[in-house]
């Protein structure tokens, strides 16, 4: 074989791998904050829409620039590997637009310039089919800032959800189990085994969601899923949170207030609850709202502030490792949310810029290989209230990317055995 030859073959073979890689969301740089990416809704990550709802997109960065960026859509198969789809089969218009519609802070000690993109608009006219995409954001020196994931939903089959308490007794008390009823309807399901797909996410989670679940059996035109341990989640506790709504004043969560270069907020010291008894304490499953107290325009008067965060808890064995996270970072384990050990003080800390408002957190451990524990620090509990949604995907044969066909959603307030 000629070098030539191998080398084509070579190539060939790269570009097929990197054709059936997963991709992954780019989480941002330091100077971009308080991404919020919803559809008609009020979440603030992971908007699920309906085929034809606008998508909206909002960022600040606190570089003062000014910088240009622009985005980029794509669409993946159910796996999130890319789908065989061309742009203009899925995408009505233009993509790989600058962001026109920005406006600077005003009145804040924190320089920025806040950024808004709306789907549709005058370039891009809107999405044609459902499925999983991918936002990009570039800036002009074509380097990727950040990526987040969305779906597209039509609504051809109901999806009812139940969560249960455990079946295995082993877990009963710590763990909850989706029930999942699909129900076809008028709508045709082709060898539902293999052609039928389930994802199932906790509090807009995607790191923690359950994939790969097939019907358990099917009763007329219904799709049965009741299984034992594949559908359950770790019941986890209700967020901790805190609000700077005011930051001149100590607000919920907030121990006291300082002013340096900018407003620095320390947040009362938390402790471990994995071994306490469950409380109940109304929370919003992790999520965030912008909030600030006189401000007519939140998107740009609203400061920024240095939260301080701190865990008095036992030093953990070397190659463990405790984050702080919510849906203001989209579930990110990152250096800038990293708790570091503070021997004088005897507590884990860290500290990073957040924009006023309320906000929902947890702190999570990983272990020396990169596992995650949830429950490590907060502890799991069955009466847990949280948020889960079912996203049903069909491929029939012969199809070339993975519709999504319906969206089930449903909250353990109403758990049962």
């Amino acid at each position: 074989m000629t070098f030539k030859a191998f080398s084509s073959q070579f190539i060939a073979l790269l570009s097929a791998i990197v054709m059936s890689a997963q991709v992954y969301e780019t989480a941002p740089p330091n100077y971009i904050k308080t991404i919020m990416f919803k559809g008609n809704t009020n979440e603030s990550q992971l908007p699920i829409l309906r085929l034809g709802e606008p998508l909206l997109l909002e960022f600040d960065a606190l570089n003062g620039l000014e910088s240009d960026f622009y985005y980029v859509i794509e669409h993946f198969n159910y796996d999130w590997t890319p789908s065989d789809l061309v742009k203009s089969e899925y995408l009505r218009g233009f993509d790989n637009q600058r962001i026109q519609d920005y406006k600077n802070s005003f009145n804040t000690y924190q320089i920025y310039s806040h950024y808004k993109l709306q789907i549709p608009n005058q370039q891009t006219k809107g999405l044609l089919v459902t499925g999983n995409y991918l936002i990009s954001i570039w800036n002009d020196d074509d380097e990727l800032i950040f990526s987040r994931k969305f779906m597209v939903y039509e609504d051809l089959v109901s999806v009812g959800v139940a969560i249960k308490r455990s079946r295995d007794v082993k877990f009963i008390d710590t763990k909850q189990s989706v029930d999942i009823v699909i129900n076809n309807r008028n709508f045709n399901f082709n060898n539902p085994l293999e052609n039928v797909k389930t994802l199932i996410v906790q509090n807009n989670n995607l790191n923690t969601a359950i994939s790969n679940v097939k019907p358990q059996y099917t009763l007329g035109n219904q799709l049965v899923y009741k299984y034992t341990s594949e559908t359950s989640f770790w019941g986890g506790n209700e967020y901790l949170y805190f609000e700077t709504k005011d930051v001149r004043a100590a607000n919920m969560g907030v121990q006291f207030i300082d002013l340096k270069d900018i407003y620095n907020t320390y947040l009362f010291v938390n402790t471990p609850r994995a071994h306490q008894l469950y409380t109940y304490n109304p929370d919003i499953n992790g999520n965030f709202l912008i909030t600030a107290v006189d401000a007519h325009d939140v998107s740009i008067e609203a400061d920024y502030t240095m939260v301080h965060f701190a865990l008095k808890q036992q030093e953990f064995m070397e190659g463990q490792s405790v984050y702080v996270y919510g849906n203001f970072n989209n579930y990110a384990l990152e250096p800038e949310n990293k708790l570091l050990w503070n021997p004088k003080t005897g507590l884990y800390e860290c500290a990073f810029r957040l924009k006023q408002g309320f906000y929902n957190y947890k702190y999570v451990v990983t272990d020396k290989n990169g596992t995650l524990d949830e429950g490590a620090i907060s502890g799991n509990f069955y009466q847990t209230e949280n948020n889960y949604k079912v996203l049903v995907y069909y491929k029939d044969l012969g199809a070339r990317y993975d519709r999504l066909i319906g969206l089930g959603e449903a909250s353990s307030v109403n758990i049962s055995n």
